[in-house]
């Protein structure tokens, strides 16, 4: 009996062992990133549906685009859709989903969204990546016959990306892509992309793949060692407390 009740404070040691290490180890992932990224990447699928003529000009997934410029940039898509018929719809997403870019992520929306020929005829799609800050663009044929594909890749590569070289300046980016779209699918002079700062450091605003894939390798081997230290710390205190009680 004597010896049965050390065996058990020794079990229940190395269980408590145990939770206590796992309850420090598995935050601590999440927080260094890994296992979170592909819980949050979006899938096409998972984008609400929105059709030809629908109302919703905006779906703002990530959550960066405020309120009041929601509402600004849904009416002047709106007015442009009762002058001209041309539709423009601005998607922002997270993250696009493992084996994805974002122009064919915009591609597999645009088709999801507007099935057919007439359908797709005189629509426009904007999508923006949160995390790789890349945009991707879809033109109709007959909206294709006012925004040319020179103008609508200067749209996505200049107009959206320049303010977010300067920061995260969303609001600002969707505002001035907003006015160029409706310029010109409204049959008017393209004003052209915004002047770019030249003085302004790109480089520090964004990690270079190096530096990621440096960063994800340092994460990698930090939780390596904190694994096997939630091996070697309960087999430690099992092999004490056995020292100790003997």
């Amino acid at each position: 009996m004597n010896s049965y009740i050390p065996q058990r404070t020794l079990a229940r040691s190395v269980r408590l062992g145990w939770r206590s290490f796992l309850g420090l180890v598995l935050p601590l992932c999440l927080v260094l990133g890994l296992g979170v990224s592909a819980a949050e990447a979006v899938a096409v699928f998972q984008i609400p549906t929105v059709a030809a003529g629908d109302s919703t000009w905006i779906v703002d997934e990530a959550g960066i685009i405020s309120r009041i410029n929601e509402t600004k940039i849904s009416n002047r898509f709106g007015d442009l859709a009762t002058a001209t018929g041309n539709e423009v719809r601005l998607v922002t997403i997270h993250h696009f989903d493992y084996g994805e870019t974002i122009q064919t992520f915009t591609d597999k929306l645009f088709e999801r969204w507007y099935p057919t020929p007439a359908d797709q005829a005189n629509q426009t799609l904007l999508v923006l990546d949160e995390v790789t800050k890349t945009v991707g663009i879809r033109v109709g044929e007959q909206s294709a016959t006012r925004l040319a594909p020179d103008i609508a890749t200067s749209v996505a590569q200049e107009t959206v990306l320049y303010p977010l070289l300067e920061g995260d300046k969303y609001n600002q980016s969707f505002l001035a892509a907003s006015d160029r779209l409706v310029a010109v699918l409204s049959g008017q002079e393209d004003p052209g992309p915004p002047a770019f700062d030249d003085s302004f450091d790109s480089e520090s605003t964004f990690a270079s793949a190096e530096e990621t894939a440096e960063n994800r390798g340092n994460n990698t081997i930090i939780v390596v060692v904190l694994l096997v230290l939630a091996t070697v710390i309960p087999m430690a205190t099992y092999f004490w407390y056995a020292g100790f009680g003997n």
